[in-house]
C-alpha cells in the first residue's frame, strides 16, 4: 500500500465524524425531541428529562435579551403563564445569553418561567435551530447601565413538545407577540382531543 492510500485511510473516517457532526438537524412534527441540559437563570442544570413526560414543555428559541421583539415574546408567556401551568405546560426560553443576562432579563419584566444559557448554541443545535454570530447590547436595568453580551444569536423558533415526547408543534416563522397565544391554541387542541 503506498503513502498516500494509508494517509487517506487514516484521514478519511475523521472527515465523515466532522461531516456528520456539522450536518444540521431537521426536525418535523411527529419527531422525538432531543433530550437536553443547560444552565438555567439561578445557575442550576435544567434537563428536559426532569420534564418531557410529566407536562407538555414549550421550548422557544429567541436572539436576545432585552430586546424589543424578544421583550415581548417573553412577556405575552408571562401574562398568560397561570393559564398554562393550569393547562399542565411548562414553559422554557432559549437563547445565547448567559445566565447573568437571564437574571437581569427577568428581573427587569418581572418574568416566573425559565431562561436557559445556550452561548455556544448546543441547544440550538440539537433542534436545528440556525444561530449566528453572537453580540452585545448596552441597555438601562432598574435605572443602571448594563452590557449583556451574548455568545451566539438564534433565530426565533419555538416547539411544543408533548407528553409522549413527541414534537406536536413547530413553528420557524414566530410572530413575538402572538407567540404565546398561537401555543396556547395548540394546547388547547391537544386537550380537545384528548379522550
Amino acid at each position: 500500500m503506498n503513502r498516500l492510500a494509508l494517509i487517506a485511510l487514516i484521514i478519511a473516517p475523521h472527515a465523515f465524524c466532522c461531516a456528520s457532526e456539522n450536518q444540521l438537524v431537521s426536525l418535523a412534527q411527529g419527531d422525538f425531541a432531543p433530550e437536553f441540559s443547560a444552565i438555567d437563570d439561578h445557575g442550576e442544570t435544567w434537563n428536559s428529562i426532569d420534564h418531557v413526560g410529566k407536562e407538555v414543555v414549550v421550548v422557544y428559541f429567541y436572539p436576545a435579551d432585552m430586546t424589543a421583539g424578544c421583550t415581548d415574546q417573553a412577556c405575552g408567556f408571562q401574562k398568560r403563564l397561570s393559564e398554562m401551568k393550569s393547562a399542565g405546560v411548562t414553559v422554557v426560553g432559549v437563547s445565547g445569553d448567559s445566565a447573568i443576562n437571564h437574571q437581569l432579563f427577568k428581573k427587569a419584566h418581572s418574568l416566573k418561567f425559565p431562561l436557559l444559557a445556550d452561548e455556544d448554541g448546543k441547544v440550538a443545535n440539537a433542534f436545528g435551530v440556525p444561530v449566528r454570530d453572537g453580540g452585545a447590547i448596552t441597555t438601562v436595568v432598574k435605572g443602571e447601565q448594563k452590557t449583556l453580551i451574548r455568545g451566539v444569536t438564534a433565530q426565533r423558533w419555538t416547539f411544543v413538545i408533548g407528553l409522549d415526547g413527541t414534537i406536536i408543534h413547530k413553528n420557524t416563522k414566530v410572530d413575538a407577540a402572538g407567540d404565546c397565544d398561537a401555543v396556547l391554541n395548540v394546547v388547547r387542541q391537544l386537550t380537545a382531543s384528548t379522550p
